[in-house]
């Protein structure tokens, strides 16, 4: 796929944040936006274009190559300065700096206004939807695309914080009606395919959408798309200039396929990793138990140490306490002795005390 002029390079003054697509950003974003101005080309050819909420301004310049003039509206200041740097070059197209519910254009200027993945930004979505008209000439066409929001949100259990309002099937053709009475209705989704196409330009083209478990049984389109793409217009000669294309965006670098292949080999890798690693966990677990095994042996021996040295320490202060009590009959036995010995030393003094006073003893009792 040819990319726009000026878009292979990421540019470093706009940053991707998710609220629009930036050129060089990888994933899923760049097929399905790339695809819907390639898509959206063929009804641009030699006429006047309005890209509506051209963002970065890629698709502009993409439109420019088949148009004969394109005109970029985008709110962001900043978006606008830098699709007027990067797309300078491109003598038939312009980038005005606005808001798509207020456009400073005149009534009845452009051929075809071209729109992708902008009305669920804004609640004011049917002003949206009346400033295209008015700027629409009366055999002009609206291009224009947005999510479904039971495939994209409900069964995805996905919540895009830039979208203000997404709306479904029924929800997008009324507010489409309101100024549209003929609309075409085209399903985007992104997926593998495999093309088979001839050397020379096809004739007609034909989709063929089978599931793996009945790939006899085959669709002829695609089946609960998650975006909405359609044409409209006031009358069905307008909408109808174009026959109804299947388009089919290949991508000459396969870098989606081998995206692929990576993710399925890191996959594989990531299986023997995750068998590793269960063995590891279950040897670990294993060595685990064997502790827990020793720590409880170790902790029933310590309790039952634990509880002889009590019976132990017990014994030993009985026996303290049969001694100390044993030793303390002792003592009173020996002062009761003392106290008899004092006593019969007190007597004998008294008794020769007179011996000494008459020279008898040559020294006084003791």
């Amino acid at each position: 796929m040819a990319a726009a002029p000026g878009a292979a390079d990421l540019s470093g003054d706009i940053e991707f944040t998710g609220e629009r697509f930036i050129p060089g950003t990888r994933g899923e974003i760049w097929v399905e936006h790339w695809h819907r101005y390639h898509f959206a080309a063929r009804w641009a050819k030699g006429l006047r274009v309005l890209d509506a909420a051209c963002g970065e301004g890629y698709g502009t310049a993409l439109l420019a190559r088949h148009a004969a003039h394109v005109t970029g509206v985008d709110l962001s200041p900043d978006a606008i300065a830098h699709a007027r740097r990067t797309y300078a070059n491109l003598a038939n197209a312009e980038f005005i700096e606005a808001s798509i519910a207020k456009l400073p254009l005149p009534d009845a200027s452009f051929d075809v206004v071209v729109s992708f993945e902008t009305v669920e930004h804004i609640p004011v979505q049917q002003e949206f939807i009346a400033e295209v008209a008015r700027v629409l000439k009366p055999g002009g066409v609206l291009v224009m695309s947005c999510p479904n929001k039971l495939e994209y949100s409900d069964k995805r259990h996905f919540d895009n914080p830039f979208h203000v309002k997404e709306l479904y099937r029924e929800e997008l053709a009324a507010l489409v009606a309101q100024r549209f009475p003929e609309v075409r209705w085209y399903g985007q989704r992104p997926s593998f395919f495999s093309v088979i196409a001839p050397e020379s330009n096809a004739a007609s083209g034909e989709l063929i959408e089978v599931v793996e478990s009945a790939p006899g049984e085959a669709g002829s389109k695609i089946e609960n798309p998650l975006y909405f793409l359609i044409v409209a217009g006031i009358t069905g000669d307008a909408v109808d200039r174009v026959p109804p294309p299947l388009s089919v965006l290949s991508d000459r670098d396969e870098w989606v396929h081998r995206d692929y292949e990576k993710v399925m080999r890191d996959l594989g890798g990531c299986a023997r990793e995750r068998e590793h690693a269960i063995t590891l966990v279950e040897e670990r677990d294993g060595a685990i138990a064997f502790m827990t095994r020793d720590i409880l042996e170790w902790k029933k021996l310590k309790e039952d140490a634990d509880a002889r040295y009590a019976e132990g320490e017990a014994w030993l202060r009985r026996q303290i306490a049969e001694r100390d009590e044993q030793l303390r009959a002792h003592v009173a036995v020996i002062e009761a002795k003392d106290r008899e010995l004092t006593r019969r030393g007190g007597l004998r003094w008294w008794l020769l005390l007179p011996l000494y006073r008459f020279g008898i003893l040559k020294h006084p009792p003791v």
